[in-house]
């Protein structure tokens, strides 16, 4: 069997971390030949900004927005990867991080190129982790009169993980990741992907949970 999982199960915080890391476990205890494998960020989950930066808007950082790095793949990389995994015996029985192509890059850099892209001069807005804590703290409050606001606490709990974890192989020695432990694989880069969108290719679905 060949699991499709997420690198952010290495420290699970979250409900659907813990999750993911319980069925890795089951699945490795369960006597069946596996792969495993935990890619980092999609390119999907890095372009919500584009249309924002797109209107003159500045690109909103957590922090500094040099304190989180990763190894975006695009989904044709890793569906690649996938693949050969049916096939690579040495691939069987092992739990697999993988990135794309590169050096890791932070959220500033990302900003930084997709003002380039678009020909501006970079204009970013920070947003403090400490705004991050007090909305997840008024919508905990919150959900004790209106339950509804639950799952806004659990969705900011998420954003605020994202904005302080880095997507990438975490040593367990010292606690820090560590982006030349983290494999890369593949051809396609973020920020061509981010050029495709510029010049009209279809953006990409994101679903209801996107950030931006």
């Amino acid at each position: 069997m060949i699991l499709l999982s997420a690198i952010c199960v290495q420290k699970p915080l979250l409900a659907f971390q813990q999750a993911k890391l319980a069925f890795e476990q089951r699945l490795v205890s369960s006597g069946l030949a596996y792969t495993i494998v935990r890619p980092t960020a999609f390119f999907k989950s890095l372009s919500g900004q584009i249309e924002r930066v797109r209107r003159g808007k500045p690109f909103l950082l957590f922090g500094d927005g040099t304190q989180t790095a990763c190894k975006p793949i695009s989904d044709r990389d890793l569906a690649a990867f996938l693949a050969d995994c049916v096939e690579d015996e040495t691939r069987r029985n092992r739990v697999l991080p993988i990135g794309g192509p590169g050096a890791a890059i932070t959220p500033r850099q990302q900003g930084e190129h997709l003002h380039a892209l678009l020909g501006r001069r970079p204009v970013f807005r920070h947003v403090p982790i400490g705004l991050l804590d007090a909305i997840i703290t008024a919508l905990d409050i919150g959900a004790k009169v209106l339950p509804l606001l639950a799952d806004k606490a659990a969705l900011a709990r998420i954003g605020r993980y994202y904005a302080t974890e880095s997507m990438l192989v975490l040593d367990p020695g010292t606690g820090r990741y560590d982006a030349d432990a983290t494999p890369s694989t593949g051809r396609d880069h973020l920020f061509d992907y981010y050029a495709q969108l510029i010049a009209g290719a279809a953006p990409p679905e994101r679903g209801d949970h996107a950030v931006f």
